[in-house]
């Protein structure tokens, strides 16, 4: 039976994807090995370019597979592949190089290389691309959450990002094949969804009347699912539509992520966002509104070409009121072939540092703020694994719905069933919890024998 070994660096887009390719291998009766400690017969590596460090990465594990077995095929994907496929193709014993399209069409490439072995080069300019890239993934190495993947590509080019170069503009996948495979994931046992993508909440700007709130109702019908997640959406992309989606929607999750970027007008103007401050602001509040509780995520980077102490320090005011459930901070790299690494006042290393650190001390404070109003409260929690480090305590955890990390006692039977926990005792990271019941969502509701009762 011949075996693939797989990579992945990058983003959780690219993560689905290795999880859709590895359904083309399997259908070709592969069988899946660990990079690491088997030798292949093709490696996979699914690349990131992000930044220069994720090119750079990408490389070192480029050459690494070539290392684990020299006769093997090495195929390299992804949006390093993308962007720079003449690099990679320069590294001996690479044997094709396919971008973020046309990936339906490796296992042909593959069975041509088995035949004759010379290097393919199988990128075209993805800037033409209109079509999404059909690939379904029924199934997870994650038995709890189900990653749909609902769009491609982004149509913004903020000035520090390389990512359109890499996945193209933005296109959506046909709504009718989105349900048909959320039915699927259902059917296979998933209780929660989250929809994915490069720009997800830019779903539908290329259709005509139909976008993601118009997704999320469509979902929302489907029995069995009960909970949608969306992975991540601009504040720009919060219209009244959307806002009535998740009032009304009982399975939406009261968990948004939005990126910020940055808490100053000036930068974000430099960054080329699509907002003011003030506007993000007003966006928040309707969401506190529109569903009370919600806990908002949200992305910065610090020290972006420009950014004065006192425009950073404005930042850390704007972010304190924001009341965010946490913040995921990046120091500024320079991307290359992006405006913003040709501007000046680039900021020193010295500074960014100073800044991220003061940026997660505030994110720490303000999940501990976050949790400490569900003391006491009654979440539903989908159990995901026994606890991380304590494996045989009887311990497990799991998400509640507005994205609470608890960790509670009970058997891993309970790995993806709806439970009730008593929020117990908050911390940073995870809250400790006490199991009320299970819901079986068949019957609404069974009650945990007593042996199971704390």
């Amino acid at each position: 039976m011949p075996s693939v070994a797989f990579y992945t660096l990058g983003c959780k887009v690219n993560f689905y994807d290795t999880e859709a390719v590895w359904q083309l291998f399997k259908n070709e009766g592969y069988e899946q090995v660990d990079f690491e400690t088997t030798t292949a017969d093709v490696y996979l590596i699914n690349t990131c370019t992000v930044t220069n460090t994720g090119d750079k990465k990408s490389r070192q594990i480029i050459r690494r597979a070539i290392r684990r077995n020299p006769d093997a095929i090495i195929a390299v994907t992804g949006c390093y592949a993308q962007t720079s496929p003449a690099e990679i193709l320069a590294i001996e014993g690479v044997d094709l190089v396919i971008g973020t399209q046309d990936r339906d069409k490796l296992m042909t490439y593959i069975a041509d290389l088995h035949q004759e072995r010379k290097p393919v080069n199988a990128v075209r300019n993805i800037m033409k691309t209109r079509e999404f890239e059909e690939l379904d993934v029924p199934d997870f190495a994650e038995r709890t959450r189900a990653f749909l993947k609902i769009q491609e590509g982004c149509n913004n080019f903020c000035t520090f990002c390389i990512i359109p170069w890499s996945r193209g503009l933005s296109r959506s996948r046909d709504p009718q094949s989105v349900l048909n495979q959320a039915r699927q994931l259902v059917d296979a046992g998933y209780k929660e969804i989250v929809l994915t993508g490069i720009h997800t909440g830019g779903y539908g700007d290329d259709m005509e009347n139909y976008k993601l709130s118009n997704l999320i109702w469509d979902l929302d019908a489907i029995e069995g699912l009960e909970r949608i997640r969306i992975s991540s959406i601009e504040a720009s992309q919060i219209d009244e539509d959307m806002i009535d989606v998740l009032n009304r929607s009982s399975k939406m999750c009261r968990h948004l992520h939005i990126p910020l970027q940055a808490g100053e007008t000036s930068v974000l103007k430099r960054m080329r966002r699509k907002y003011t401050t003030e506007e993000f602001a007003e966006k928040i509040k309707l969401l506190h509104e529109a569903m009370p509780g919600v806990a908002i995520t949200t992305d910065v980077i610090v020290g972006f070409p420009g950014e004065t102490d006192e425009m950073f320090e404005n930042g850390f005011k704007f972010m304190e009121e924001m009341n965010f459930a946490e913040m995921h901070v990046f120091p500024y790299s320079k991307r290359t072939g992006t405006p913003a690494a040709r501007m000046e006042d680039q900021i020193d290393d010295e500074v960014k540092n100073e800044r991220v650190h003061k940026l997660i001390d505030l994110s720490e404070r303000m999940q501990l703020e976050y949790a400490k109003k569900y003391v006491g409260e009654v979440l539903d929690i989908i159990p995901e694994r026994e606890h991380k480090g304590s494996e045989g305590s009887g311990l497990i955890m799991g998400y509640s719905d507005n994205y609470i990390q608890v960790v509670f006692e009970g058997s891993v039977e309970l790995v993806g069933e709806l439970c009730r926990v008593k929020i117990t005792e908050a911390g940073v990271n995870e809250c400790r919890g006490q199991l009320l019941r299970v819901l079986d969502t068949k019957t609404a509701g069974t009650v945990v024998p007593q042996a199971m009762q704390a």
